[in-house]
């Protein structure tokens, strides 16, 4: 896994993952990426959370998102 993003990338992430975040909670939910991300399937949306939510509580969170897209 790569290492923690900083700086310049960490700012990006941060803004990336807001436009998701559509009500602004801090979480990203399956419904906020599917409206996001119309035309992604919602099989791959879901496997997307099963695989990136840590905690099990069926959403994520700003640190299951980096971690997400910052895997090799």
């Amino acid at each position: 896994m790569s290492a923690e993003p900083t700086g310049e990338r960490l700012t990006e992430l941060r803004q990336k993952f807001a436009a998701i975040d559509g009500d602004g909670d801090g979480f990203i939910t399956e419904r906020e990426f599917g409206e996001h991300f119309p035309d992604l399937p919602a099989e791959a949306v879901g496997s997307l959370s099963l695989q990136a939510d840590a905690d099990g509580d069926g959403r994520l969170s700003f640190e299951e998102f980096v971690r997400i897209v910052s895997q090799d």
